[in-house]
């Protein structure tokens, strides 16, 4: 299993962070050990000062997709769509940026991943204005909607298969809205896919 991400894909995420707007998808993976086990508690790491939340669609790839295949439909080519959480030490990237280095050590961390159940593109009748929430200690932290993304799930798609062979199970997180924040002992985070509750978890 591949885990890509894309970043900087939407405006006020953008501006909230003080970054450019990219000319073209902001490309970066996780290794799948970057994955929480989600029948254990959520422990923030302690080599962070500031681990925070990004919640973001994650779309699942349904089929094998050879790299530079022609004519992509991202309804064809995935199987599930979620929520799932980015966990991101910003104190660490922020360092890492300021040096213009990679950011796995921020990014791809052990359970740097939050994530739970899928659900299938089939049920959802408009399909091209996917919504989310986010909460935080009952309180809306993030809202975000496929619509506002600069780059679209067919976009993303395609620039990743320019490069990579896309396989069953792969997961692709397309980016986060304003709102992000950071993650303390205690808090309870519930977030929803439309209306469904998908991730509900307390950290310590």
């Amino acid at each position: 299993m591949n885990i890509f991400c894309i970043g900087r894909n939407y405006v006020d995420h953008i501006n909230e962070l003080n970054n450019q707007v990219p000319t073209e998808p902001v490309i970066f993976m996780k290794p799948y050990t970057s994955i929480h086990n989600k029948n254990k508690p959520y422990s923030i790491p302690t080599f962070s000062d500031n681990v925070q939340y990004e919640c973001e669609i994650v779309l699942k790839i349904a089929q094998t997709i050879e790299q530079g295949s022609l004519n992509i439909n991202y309804k064809d080519a995935c199987s599930g769509i979620s929520i799932g959480i980015d966990v991101t030490a910003r104190d660490i990237q922020d360092k890492l940026k300021e040096k213009k280095l990679p950011w796995e050590l921020a990014k791809a961390f052990e359970s740097s991943i939050i994530l739970d159940k899928f659900l299938n593109l089939d049920q959802f009748k408009n399909i091209e204005h996917f919504q989310f929430k986010f909460f935080k200690n009952k309180e809306l932290v993030q809202h975000g909607n496929s619509k506002l993304m600069i780059y679209d799930f067919n976009t993303i798609i395609v620039s990743l298969n320019k490069y990579f062979t896309l396989r069953p199970n792969d997961l692709i997180f397309t980016g986060t809205p304003a709102g992000v924040g950071k993650m303390n002992n205690g808090d309870h985070f519930e977030g929803y896919f439309e209306d469904s509750l998908i991730l509900d978890f307390v950290t310590f």
